[in-house]
């Protein structure tokens, strides 16, 4: 029997040059949905792992995190979802079949949600990746945690609301889908000021997400800790830093109280020598398939459509790359050059 295809993006080999091939249509298996994906958002991690050669072993290799687009067919004993219903997911790094550049994906039932009426898919595919990201790092029970935990009690569960209301919090990279996650999420948890760095163009959106102060990213680290000060005298028990660079991290550690924990998007580049015991530090992992991550993952899914609905979480702002599949390429150089408070999306269905 023929096998229908569909059309991929294809990263052939380490440190290889995108190209767009075919890729056979997934056949969901119990508990999986197939889905008809409308847009793919970019994110640095495909141009990171295209450039770094990091996080993959096999080649050729379907990148692709962010992901919205209709249900095209139920596997056995899904009931969340019926066929043509809008959904969001997010796609699995090393999982080739369970990637968004390309025309379908599979996901688990608890890995999507549904898109609320008036929601647009290009919106709800700037969310999965930085919804995830600031989840797992900020509200996992610490049970078998990759890396570690802030280990604050999710807002969406019973008791989580409001639980934190007086306490400080430094966001560092707001301007960013992770940012930009991380301060809405943190509203709803009643954090108090919530502090964030970005470029002041940016002020405005930001504290309209749930920021109380923005920082000028581009201060020195002595004077954002200045600036700190000026807004509060309390300690910061919580850092989540969205940029993850060496230099955020390491005025993040500085500015971490004893007792406190930083997460970093990226891997651990604080000083070996201000490292003390009672202060942590770890590099969040996301993804909420892994069975470390997946008690959170299906509460936050679970109550994702809710929480949208109630614009609760907002979407970041869309620039759609035109040509489908081959608009990811431009799309990832001019990411890598730099975006500001904008999530870039394709459309893999336009793809000729």
């Amino acid at each position: 029997m023929i096998m229908p295809e569909q059309k991929a993006l294809y990263l052939p080999e380490k440190f290889g040059t995108f190209t767009v091939g075919t890729a056979p249509i997934y056949k969901p298996a119990q508990d999986e949905v197939l889905v008809k994906i409308e847009a793919t958002g970019l994110n640095p991690a495909d141009w990171g792992i295209q450039t770094y050669g990091m996080l993959l072993e096999k080649y050729p290799a379907i990148l692709g995190l962010d992901v919205a687009g209709t249900v095209e067919e139920l596997g056995a004993n899904v009931t969340r979802f019926k066929k043509g219903d809008r959904v969001l997911t997010k796609g699995t790094i090393g999982k080739y079949d369970r990637s968004g550049f390309q025309q379908y994906m599979l996901t688990y039932e608890f890995m999507a949600a549904k898109i609320p009426d008036g929601m647009s898919f290009d919106e709800a595919a700037t969310m999965p990746l930085g919804l995830c990201t600031s989840a797992v790092a900020l509200y996992h029970d610490g049970v078998n945690a990759i890396g570690g935990t802030c280990g604050l009690t999710p807002p969406w569960e019973e008791g989580g609301r409001d639980k934190y209301q007086g306490q400080p919090i430094l966001v560092l990279g707001g301007a960013g889908a992770v940012g930009q996650a991380a301060i809405q999420l943190l509203k709803l948890s009643g954090f108090g000021p919530i502090i964030t760095t970005a470029s002041l163009h940016n002020a405005d959106y930001l504290k309209k997400l749930g920021a109380t102060h923005v920082i000028d990213r581009k201060l020195s680290p002595e004077a954002i800790q200045a600036e700190i000060r000026k807004i509060t005298s309390k300690p910061l028990k919580t850092i989540f830093d969205a940029a993850g660079l060496p230099e955020t991290q390491n005025l993040g550690y500085d500015l971490l109280a004893s007792g406190g924990t930083m997460a970093a998007v990226r891997p651990d580049a604080v000083k070996p020598e201000k490292k003390v015991a009672d202060k942590k530090s770890f590099f969040m992992y996301a993804d909420v398939s892994r069975p470390e991550n997946r008690k959170l993952g299906t509460s936050l899914f679970a109550k994702l459509t809710e929480l949208l609905e109630r614009r609760d979480l907002k979407p970041n702002f869309v620039e759609v790359v035109p040509n489908g599949l081959e608009g990811v390429i431009p799309g990832l150089e001019k990411l890598k050059k730099g975006v500001s408070c904008v999530k870039l999306i394709v459309h893999p269905q336009e793809t000729q």
